[in-house]
């Protein structure tokens, strides 16, 4: 009998960089695979990292997201073995995380629990770490709760900031561990859930 494959769902905000770089790492996998993209905005650029890769997309609101009945299941009918959360800006409801058994996971770019919180995302981290004078910075991959970045630490990286850095240098160093490890990781935890 044949091994079902993972399958992943990813909810991204923005243009879907992150996403494009775990749907490309996993594209020829045959054991894992990502099954839905999910965005709370209609001109989010991460629909077309959907349809290049011919994921199905799905657009949600607030009201459907901060239902109780919000669920993958009614988008999706196979089981999803990890959600995955990657630039998404909205603060989780507990009702999310108690209808799905599958594990939820974000990542941030910096070391938490420096520069996390509220508001604290994309070039807003950047522009923080540059003004606090920091030598380093990096990124975080954690579980998700209710709260924004408090979740468990699954796994971190770090990049050296020069004097010299502006906060655009910061960023593109950022991504890039963010593009490297983010598909890495997953793929450790869904091996992890397989063995478990």
């Amino acid at each position: 009998m044949t091994e079902q494959p993972q399958r992943i769902v990813i909810f991204a905000s923005g243009r879907g960089s992150n996403a494009a770089a775990i749907c490309a790492y996993f594209h020829a996998y045959d054991h894992i695979n990502v099954a839905g993209i999910f965005t709370n905005k209609a001109d989010a650029g991460v629909i077309e990292v959907a349809n290049k890769f011919r994921v199905p997309h799905y657009v949600f609101n607030r009201e459907e997201w901060r239902s109780p009945l919000f669920n993958i299941q009614n988008y999706i009918a196979e089981k999803v073995d990890l959600i995955v959360l990657a630039g998404f800006l909205w603060q989780v409801p507990d009702s999310f995380l108690q209808n799905h058994d599958a594990p939820v996971i974000n990542i941030h770019p910096s070391l938490l629990p420096k520069y996390g919180g509220k508001g604290m995302y994309g070039m807003h981290v950047h522009e923080a770490v540059k003004a606090a004078g920091e030598t380093e910075t990096g990124i975080t991959i954690h579980k998700v709760t209710t709260q924004y970045d408090e979740g468990p630490v699954l796994f971190q990286a770090k990049c050296a900031i020069a004097p010299t850095d502006d906060v655009d240098t910061i960023r593109k160093k950022v991504q890039g561990l963010e593009y490297i490890h983010f598909p890495k990781v997953i793929e450790f935890l869904l091996t992890a859930l397989r063995i478990g």
